[in-house]
């Protein structure tokens, strides 16, 4: 099983003057820390005016960072919000492309839909939409990475005409992909897509091997890739805090990723949000009000299996690598962590955790492989092929267009839009010779 950290970027209020600026400071240092530990991967979350419970809104950015400070961790969207509202396919294909160039080919591409109204709204994306926005996005974004050029397209939720999406990505034929799920049938969608599962949701042992069978039986029964290529893994969140003594761990860690889910609640499922004046730590500190309340809280326990020492680490950890856990994502940063105490978990985890892993981790992956190869070739032949371009058209300048149409307009209307040598002046500020 391999490890990966989350990068939420949380911020509780009082907001202070030059707390975002420590915020991101201290990421990117636990980032750094993580590629010297030997932790495998960091993932960066896209949310926007998801206030104080994810202040991440541009990982392509945070990742770009983080690409000159690491040496070995994967750099991992976790995930690129997919719709055309959010993001336009062109512009994933290039920053993905960008960002896997930049770290030497350790990019990982996680895909997402987005689901609360805050985000869908304000970008005037339909609820009922997101799912096939997402498809089709991911399906043309795989195209333009891998096509040269690209053919263009006429979609239902996008169109371009044909152009040579630049650069290429590092890993050929893409970086690998990954898909959000928040349930079982969207599990099931990652395996049939040949896609890894991401699965930001806290499960206990028993859960997440119901997770994985339902995962792997799907990719074994029925897998058409959506990409170029396949990524069969599935991974899970887990809160995290790690220390020696067992009741510093939990007064340390506990809140933290009871924010976490709240917040996630709060967004998703039954929160009333006031931009720019909702206070969440305030509200999550003076709740619950209920016995009622309070058990619901405490039911919410499964994700708390890493917190405390590092031998109930180990022996929660084993739990899920013996489910077939491919990947546990470490939720290291969230409420009000302190950074000393994020470092100090996350170094006495690699010092005391990581190594009882590490090495049966090279030898399942490899039984793993081997197992699923029949699959995974079956897999492989139902790769869409793409169709090259045979013809591509030229397109021209628009001086040269300009120059065309010179004629009088359909209403006698001469064109008076500039030529080419007076075009260039007005771009540059330039004379231009006219030899």
């Amino acid at each position: 099983m391999k490890f990966g950290i989350f990068i939420d970027l949380q911020l509780p209020r009082p907001w202070n003057e030059g707390d975002e600026t420590r915020l991101f400071q201290e990421a990117l240092e636990q980032v750094e820390l993580a590629d010297r530990l030997g932790i495998d991967y960091v993932w960066a979350q896209e949310h926007h005016f998801l206030e104080e419970y994810c202040h991440s809104s541009a990982p392509e950015v945070f990742l770009a960072a983080c690409t000159q400070r690491t040496k070995k961790i994967r750099l991992a969207h976790g995930i690129v919000a997919m719709s055309p509202k959010f993001n336009h396919p062109a512009r994933i294909a290039e920053r993905l492309a960008t960002l896997d160039i930049l770290s030497g080919g350790r990019l990982d591409w996680g895909t997402g839909e987005s689901g609360s109204r805050m985000e869908l709204e304000g970008f005037g994306v339909d609820f009922v939409d997101k799912r096939s926005m997402w498809a089709e996005a991911v399906s043309e974004v795989v195209k333009m990475m891998c096509m040269n050029p690209y053919p263009g397209f006429q979609g239902k939720y996008f169109s371009m005409p044909h152009r040579n999406i630049v650069p290429k990505p590092m890993q050929k034929p893409h970086p690998p992909i990954w898909a959000a799920c928040s349930n079982r049938d969207n599990v099931q969608l990652a395996a049939r897509l040949g896609m890894g599962a991401l699965t930001f949701a806290f499960v206990n042992a028993e859960e997440a091997k119901f997770w994985v069978d339902t995962y792997y039986d799907k990719f074994r029964e029925n897998c058409t890739p959506i990409g170029q290529s396949i990524n069969p893994n599935i991974a899970m969140l887990t809160g995290f805090m790690c220390h020696e003594d067992m009741d510093t761990a939990i007064s340390r860690g506990q809140e933290g990723a009871q924010f976490f889910a709240y917040g996630l609640g709060h967004y998703w499922r039954d929160g009333t949000h006031v931009p720019g004046q909702t206070n969440l730590w305030d509200d999550f500190k003076h709740r619950p009000k209920s016995v009622l309340e309070r058990m619901e809280r405490e039911r919410k326990k499964a994700g708390m299996g890493g917190i405390g020492t590092p031998q109930q680490l180990i022996e929660n950890f084993k739990a899920l690598e013996d489910a077939g856990v491919d990947q546990l994502i470490l939720l290291q940063q969230s409420g009000n962590y302190s950074h000393e105490h994020i470092c100090q978990s996350m170094e006495l985890f690699a010092k005391e955790v990581l190594p009882q892993f590490r090495e049966r981790d090279i030898k399942n992956e490899k039984l793993k492989l081997e197992k699923l190869e029949p699959f995974i070739e079956k897999a492989r032949n139902n790769i869409e092929i793409l169709k090259t371009m045979t013809e591509i058209p030229a397109v021209d300048a628009y001086p040269l267009v300009w120059n065309q149409k010179g004629t009088p307009d359909q209403q006698g209307v001469p064109d008076r839009r500039p030529g080419m040598t007076a075009f260039w002046q007005m771009q540059v500020g330039g004379n231009r010779s006219k030899k």
